[in-house]
């Protein structure tokens, strides 16, 4: 009988796993062994964070500040305007020479001429003739621009040109010699096309608080005028067909719309334009005096 020696298995150093396991056991292996290395760094970390947090006091969000709105911002640029022509009514006062003294021009509550003005016929053409450039120059604008926003303001029934030029027509079959428009007139005039030409905003500022002011005031001084001058003739300065209430509302609202789409600092520059307005039709209005 022969005896034959049981074959040993030879070991192979080289290999870095038993021969035994097979490939999907190794990767298990591998698996486990990374889990329990990202364990622990993890539970390092933590400690770690846990005491330095605690040597640190917690952290303080900063509170949001928001910007102060403006007075009359939440209703529209029109009602900004108006409270910018507010503040200049009550911080105001126009110093005015008449006969080599000088007296303080306001007007009260009413929009009514002082005892102080003493208005002339030469004055009060000058201020009907460089009205209706300004009127006529604001229409034409208006109506030939290309500018989209230009022409959500034409045929408000706010216009004046036209009306003034019947006025100017019936004074001059009654004699009176109708004089050329004078520099406070054509200074405006060619400031508002200029503005026209630069920026929407700006112009539009203008051609709201023109009309806005002569609604409220301007037709109360020509109305006085008249009475003194013309024996209480009540021009077509001084009429509308329709209730001019509520067209200067229709075009108040318009006006709003348009300024949802222009930035703080259009509407800032359009408030700035509304002291400059009022600057120039003083002007024209203090030629009834001159």
């Amino acid at each position: 009988m022969l005896l034959t020696a049981k074959p040993t298995q030879l070991q192979q150093p080289w290999l870095p796993f038993p021969p035994s396991l097979t490939l999907p056991n190794r990767t298990r292996l591998n698996t486990r062994r990374r889990i329990i290395i990202l364990n622990n760094s993890n539970e390092n970390n933590n400690s770690n964070s846990s005491s330095s947090s605690s040597s640190y006091p917690p952290l303080v969000r900063k509170r949001n500040r928001y910007r102060k709105l403006y007075p009359g911002e939440t209703t529209g640029i029109t009602e900004e305007m108006r409270f910018v022509a507010m503040k200049l009514y009550n911080d105001k006062t126009n110093k005015t020479v008449v006969n080599n003294t000088t007296s303080v021009v306001v007007q009260d509550d009413e929009g009514q001429i002082p005892d102080t003005w003493y208005p002339s016929m030469k004055g009060f053409l000058r201020f009907l003739v460089d009205n209706q450039l300004v009127f006529a120059t604001l229409e034409r604008i208006v109506d030939d621009s290309d500018n989209v926003s230009y022409a959500y303001l034409r045929k408000t029934g706010l216009e004046r040109s036209e009306a003034i030029l019947k006025d100017l027509e019936w004074l001059k079959e009654e004699g009176v010699e109708i004089p050329n428009p004078s520099s406070p007139g054509t200074t405006y005039a060619k400031y508002l096309e200029e503005l026209a030409e630069r920026s929407a905003p700006l112009f539009l500022s203008h051609f709201y608080n023109i009309h806005f002011s002569h609604i409220t005031a301007g037709q109360v001084i020509t109305k006085q005028v008249s009475e003194k001058l013309l024996e209480g003739k009540e021009l077509e300065f001084c009429k509308w067909e329709g209730d001019v209430q509520e067209m200067l509302k229709d075009v108040r609202e318009k006006l709003n719309v348009l300024a949802e789409h222009w930035g703080r600092d259009e509407k800032n520059k359009c408030l700035r334009e509304t002291k400059k307005s009022f600057q120039f039709m003083g002007q024209i209005v203090r030629l009834i005096i001159l």
